[in-house]
């Protein structure tokens, strides 16, 4: 995929003859990290993060704590008794794998959160690249950290300063 992005890039400027293209490039991490929206949406992840992992391994502990108390009394109990303790161990641990998935998957609780927080502040990143675009009368504007690869990329072309300025920042004063 990267490879043939790179060909149409290098054929389409190839045969752009007397129409040469105007590029820039910007580093949305760099940008990012100026936001304080951001930084602040980061922090909240983390908590909610740590909050339920916590949670799962609470959920975890007691399956352990449950699974050594039954080792320990299995030889003194019937086989109905051991069927009904095995019974609630597997319950207990399928209930903490499905809240586990619930809050951590990949359509879980953490992933929803995480794009609802983020999505205005991409989105309002966008429209500052867009809107520095049509001023300085660009045609493409690629992002450092995205899948393309830039070999090298000289710094008159980065317009991550002028973005963050856009979204009325201050270039090199990061959010805390």
């Amino acid at each position: 995929m990267k490879k043939i992005i790179l060909v149409a890039f290098l054929t389409l400027t190839a045969f752009a003859g007397a129409y040469a293209q105007r590029f820039a490039y910007v580093d949305s991490e760099y940008i990012l990290k100026h936001m304080p929206e951001y930084a602040s949406s980061q922090k909240q992840l983390a908590a909610l993060s740590d909050q339920w992992q916590k949670e799962v391994d609470g959920r975890f502990q007691e399956i352990d704590r449950l699974y050594k108390a039954y080792q320990a009394d299995q030889v003194l109990m019937t086989p109905d008794m051991k069927k009904r303790r095995e019974a609630e161990i597997v319950d207990k641990e399928k209930a903490a794998k499905d809240f586990q998935r619930q809050k951590f998957g990949p359509d879980g609780e953490l992933s929803q959160r995480s794009t609802a927080l983020i999505k205005p502040i991409q989105d309002r990143v966008s429209k500052a690249v867009q809107a520095i675009a049509e001023g300085d009368n660009l045609d493409m504007i690629f992002d450092k950290n995205s899948e393309v690869i830039m070999l090298y990329a000289n710094p008159r072309y980065d317009k991550s300063a002028d973005v963050i300025t856009r979204l009325g920042l201050k270039p090199g004063v990061f959010a805390k």
